[in-house]
């Protein structure tokens, strides 16, 4: 379980239920970020992939709608310049600027997979693709 830090509460989110939303994705298998491999809970961010504004009061604490990740993909997933295909393939957005990819970690030359998803998680991956992937 990830304990609580100021930047994993931090944000637009009454505390008590960032606090759950992070406990519930780091318990459905999400222990380090899937593009950096960084695991210290210091340096990740939960991350939805179905945006607050748009979920349900149940899906902003699904923790199926979570992935950890470090602060710059964290970025780059929730402005849409990055997403996940359900086999775990990152799609790169073609209007991403792919140096600025590259200096955050993001191998730009190489098909990169970071593993399969579980089915409730491609649910939300999937609107993701659909409405936040540029």
């Amino acid at each position: 379980m990830i304990p609580p830090s100021r930047k994993l509460n931090g944000g637009n989110y009454p505390c008590p239920e960032r606090t759950r939303f992070v406990q519930r994705a780091s318990e459905r298998i999400e222990s380090a970020c899937r593009i950096t491999s960084v695991s210290n809970p210091v340096h990740l961010v939960a991350s939805h992939c179905k945006p607050w504004r748009d979920s349900t009061n149940e899906e902003r604490l699904n923790g199926e709608n979570g992935l950890l990740l470090t602060p710059s993909i964290d970025h780059l997933f929730d402005r849409g310049f990055i997403g996940f295909e359900n086999n775990g393939a990152l799609i790169i957005s073609p209007v991403a600027h792919r140096p600025s990819l590259q200096r955050m970690g993001i191998d730009v030359t190489r098909t990169i997979n970071v593993g399969s998803f579980t089915s409730g998680r491609k649910q939300f991956l999937e609107f993701h693709r659909n409405s936040v992937l540029l």
